[in-house]
């Protein structure tokens, strides 16, 4: 059946706000799980790679759609380097001494 009613801008947002939540849900319950894998010594690239791909398809839609603020911007790259440096430091520890 096809919804023949206009949307108003309230429910629009109350979707949007829905779909971040559970995203955000899904985003911590995967590096949860990502987690309890890793300090079973189990392999994690799968997960964490659902993770990573979500976070690509969200940035490549808002590319598309050209709403990618300086704010956005600056806590993506924030984001980077943070992620960068907790994967050096964490590689560092793991070497053989």
């Amino acid at each position: 059946m096809i919804n023949l009613v206009a949307r108003d801008e309230r429910e629009s947002a109350i979707d949007s706000a829905a779909d971040r939540l559970s995203f955000l849900v899904l985003a911590y319950g995967l590096l949860v799980l990502v987690a309890i894998r890793a300090f079973n010594g189990e392999a994690t690239w799968d997960l964490l790679g659902l993770v990573v791909l979500s976070g690509f398809v969200g940035l490549g839609y808002r590319l598309r759609q050209r709403v990618v603020s300086r704010r956005w911007t600056s806590v993506f790259g924030a984001t980077v380097v943070i992620a960068a440096i907790a994967g050096l430091v964490i590689a560092a520890l793991q070497l053989p001494r």
